[in-house]
């Protein structure tokens, strides 16, 4: 009898577990350190805390923050929160989640005429697909007071919240990345020259590249000014044979709005078409733009 019991039992473990292994997958999150300063550690382990009990209903899995921060360490990830789309894959793939939130909290001594001594808390969180290395979501909560204790107070108070958004974001753009792995297969574009590798296809041809008969700045945006943001947005635009855009997609993101700014400001601009062998063609370019902090003194634009 017991060695029935015993073989019965034996058999059990292996259906328990092709059920557990049959179920929906989890998607499986990251939250990397935000930054060395102590405000930056107890933000870090907050937002870790606040999204593993809420997530336990939404189909997320909360990785370990010190295997994951040890994962990213190992591929030489230092902070950045200005990555290019196979830099986010790369480092999403070496941590090992379907998506990561990176970020930066500080608490910073500030100064101004209406108030000579303040603290201001932040915490600036981009949420991060591994699969498409797409900035899916970002937000800064910030808050003042008259000491540091009483800004940061007020921030991990808020961050509840600000989690819950983030929860949202990846379960969406989770959802859509699983419709877009099943989605039909779109027809091959016409011949597009890609000129914007280094030594693309314009090497041994007789190629004219295309010139925007007028060039547009992308404005700096509030929300980068409030970050006192400094980055680069590159961007993928496709320029048909007219020398209209036809696309233009990020491939270095920046966030604060300026990958946003900079799409907009392509999408009105018109080209000098690009010609090959006297024949106007197709092409892909890439257009960069370094958004540099304005001086303290000068206005801020928000419009082109």
């Amino acid at each position: 009898m017991i060695r029935r019991l015993i073989l019965v039992a034996l058999l059990a473990v292996p259906c328990a577990g092709a059920r557990a292994q049959g179920g929906p997958r989890r998607v499986t999150v990251a939250v990397l350190d935000m930054g060395s300063t102590p405000t930056g550690a107890r933000v870090t382990e907050r937002v870790a805390k606040l999204l593993a009990p809420a997530d336990s209903a939404t189909g997320l899995s909360v990785l370990d923050r010190g295997m994951s921060g040890a994962a990213a360490r190992g591929v030489g990830y230092a902070g950045s929160l200005n990555l290019t789309l196979g830099e986010a894959r790369t480092l999403g793939a070496a941590v090992g989640c379907d998506f990561f939130i990176a970020g930066d909290a500080q608490t910073i001594r500030r100064s101004s005429s209406a108030r000579p001594v303040y603290f201001e808390s932040y915490a600036t969180a981009f949420v991060v697909s591994t699969r498409t290395g797409r900035l899916v979501f970002w937000n800064r909560p910030a808050f003042t007071a008259d000491t540091a204790e009483e800004a940061e107070a007020a921030l991990l108070a808020a961050l509840a919240p600000n989690v819950a958004s983030y929860s949202l974001a990846i379960a969406k753009a989770a959802a859509q990345e699983e419709q877009e792995r099943f989605r039909p297969a779109e027809p091959a574009p016409a011949t597009v020259l890609d000129l914007s590798a280094e030594g693309g296809a314009n090497s041994g041809t007789d190629l004219r590249e295309p010139a925007p008969y007028r060039s547009l700045r992308p404005a700096y945006t509030d929300a980068a000014a409030r970050a006192e943001a400094e980055a680069t947005v590159d961007a993928a635009v496709e320029i048909d044979a007219g020398g209209e855009v036809k696309d233009v997609r990020v491939v270095r993101w920046a966030g604060f709005g300026l990958d946003e700014e900079v799409v907009s400001t392509v999408r009105r601009m018109h080209f000098r078409p690009a010609e090959r062998d006297g024949e106007r063609v197709a092409v892909r370019v890439l257009l960069r733009y370094n958004f540099r902090r304005p001086p303290k003194d000068a206005p801020v634009k928000t419009q082109q």
